[in-house]
């Protein structure tokens, strides 16, 4: 599980970076602009790749504490449906107990009476015992019955703890959010000063010089989303229709074959069959960045992904970074 140490460190990594990015553009600036006005572009380009691999970590980081609330409140939520048939069942046989126990009372058994008045289920198991009208199978179906309510609640109790964890470390996260945006904002300008603007057109995504390939069955369905999205721009945390981050595309590409992932790359990379390069087709998932990046293979040597901010869905070689490992949903 994530956890709020795991969420912050990437988060403290990239305030750190853009505020060294901030002193090292400063003296770049300082410094060439006495020699040659501006800084390099080479430069620029290099200081927006290195604080872009941290932002994506801090995003890759941010949805997988997404996903794992949800499983968190499917869980819960699995619990309640079997304690609310549960509570009802013991609540009757409490009532029975009452019913017995009133009986006994009258016929003068007084300590049958108040070992079940107490009406808690602790109560209610600890009293039956004396109660000589119910028989022995009556009384072990009463005891599994407050045994398995004190079990599943015991459970509920562990989730609801966890997933007020978990709430913690979005909102910690959320709080950070204006930094963050700051930050990115820094990082815009970088990429003013060296492409002219702080967002990439339509254009540099490849899709006026490459066509989609012909892929037949699942794949097919894959590729032919994965070319439809080409040009759109990258968001923070977003699966489409607009805008994608990296594991979002690839989560909405897969979906169209009917194959439901995760949107954390890591996780897709845990949940999908491993395959050899010699063995990739296209459709199949390529990992970078030690599972911070996944791209979809579209044929040709070339992967369409959704690189960072300020860049748009693109087609790139396979090789544009180091490849971690490939995968076939």
């Amino acid at each position: 599980m994530g956890t709020a140490h795991s969420v912050r460190s990437p988060l403290r990594m990239l305030g750190l970076a853009v505020a060294a990015t901030a002193t090292a553009v400063a003296v770049s600036l300082s410094g060439s602009n006495a020699a040659h006005g501006t800084p390099s572009v080479a430069s620029l380009e290099q200081q927006i790749k290195t604080d872009s691999t941290k932002f994506e970590q801090v995003v890759e980081q941010y949805n997988k504490i997404t996903e794992q609330r949800k499983k968190t409140k499917a869980k819960i939520d699995a619990l309640d449906k079997q304690l609310k048939p549960l509570t009802r069942k013991v609540a009757a046989a409490q009532r029975q107990v009452d019913a017995l126990a009133a009986t006994a009372y009258k016929g003068g058994s007084a300590t049958a009476w108040n070992a079940v008045l107490g009406g808690s289920s602790s109560n209610m198991l600890d009293g039956i015992a004396t109660l000589d009208r119910i028989s022995a199978q009556q009384k072990h179906q009463i005891a599994t019955l407050v045994d398995s309510k004190r079990t599943l609640t015991g459970q509920r109790k562990k989730l609801d703890a966890l997933y007020a964890q978990q709430a913690k470390q979005v909102k910690d996260l959320k709080a950070k959010k204006a930094k963050i945006s700051a930050d990115i904002a820094k990082l815009k300008k970088l990429r003013e000063q060296a492409y002219g603007q702080a967002q990439e057109s339509s254009s540099a995504s490849g899709a006026s010089t490459t066509s989609a390939p012909t892929v037949s069955g699942r794949a097919g369905a894959v590729v032919s989303f994965a070319y439809a999205q080409l040009g759109k721009p990258y968001a923070w945390a977003a699966a489409g229709p607009d805008s994608y981050d990296c594991s979002g595309l690839t989560l909405a590409a897969w979906a169209k074959a009917g194959v439901s992932l995760p949107h954390v790359a890591a996780d897709q990379y845990n949940q999908i069959t491993k395959i050899s390069r010699s063995q990739i087709a296209p459709g199949d998932l390529v990992f970078y960045e030690s599972l911070g990046h996944v791209a979809i293979y579209v044929g040709n040597g070339k992967v369409i992904h959704a690189p960072t901010f300020g860049e748009v869905v693109k087609v790139s070689s396979i090789d544009m970074m180091p490849v971690y490992g490939i995968g076939r949903p």
